[in-house]
């Protein structure tokens, strides 16, 4: 009895690291900076509102810089790009002879057969010349393209909701408790969120959540230590 061959789309993680790191970050620092941000105040002695004010400043700043940042970082990634593809357009006109033979040797490189990786190349610039090189020569894709506004608007969304979450802490723990609660609860979403992350990518989950816990940690404790600091100075 024969079996049949059953065709099923492959999946993997390389497709997902670009939007991944984009959120992972925003979120991780969302719940690091707005949590440290009202632990710092709230040590200094201030009022609940006040600490309130504070943290909901931090999240619209902080999602307004990791939106420009992260655009203007991934724009410059994605100029480059344009640049090289423009620079190889130009050449394919001018010199697809030499384009042929270079797109060849990359597959020679690779293990084929001189006389397979010329059929291989001349089959590939012909389906879409452009599209082979930028793959093969330059290792652009389609999967892999820097996309500016995709990777500002992730970054700014994860680290709103990422620093909403200690803030929602603020807001509804006693004033008695909320610097416990903040540190204990932010530090229980850091340990999720590397945890998630770790999975997501194939890493250790307990190796990526004690990670960014670890570090997540220490910034509230030393932000807390200071406000502690300028709170009896005052």
């Amino acid at each position: 009895m024969r079996m049949r061959s059953r065709h099923h789309p492959e999946r993997h993680r390389t497709g997902r690291i670009a939007w991944l790191r984009a959120a992972v970050l925003g979120a991780n620092d969302g719940i690091v900076s707005t949590a440290s941000l009202v632990l710092g105040v709230a040590a200094a002695h201030a009022t609940h509102t006040g600490i309130l004010v504070a943290g909901l400043a931090g999240l619209v700043a902080g999602a307004m810089s990791m939106a420009a940042g992260e655009y203007v970082s991934v724009h410059s990634q994605a100029d480059s790009e344009q640049a090289e593809l423009q620079k190889e357009q130009h050449e394919l006109h001018t010199d697809s002879e030499g384009e042929h033979k270079e797109l060849a040797a990359i597959y020679v490189g690779r293990g084929l057969d001189p006389v397979l990786a010329s059929q291989v190349a001349v089959q590939l610039m012909a389906h879409d010349a452009l599209d082979a090189h930028a793959r093969d020569e330059l290792g652009i894709t389609e999967a892999l393209r820097a996309r500016p506004l995709q990777a500002a608007l992730a970054s700014a969304s994860s680290f709103a909701i990422g620093a909403a979450l200690p803030l929602l802490v603020t807001l509804l723990a006693p004033t008695s408790l909320d610097i416990a609660l903040v540190f204990a609860i932010s530090l229980v979403f850091l340990a999720l969120l590397g945890g998630m992350a770790a999975r997501v990518g194939g890493a250790s989950v307990a190796i990526g959540a004690l990670r960014v816990a670890f570090w997540g940690a220490l910034a509230m404790a030393i932000t807390a230590g200071v406000g502690t600091l300028l709170g009896h100075v005052g």
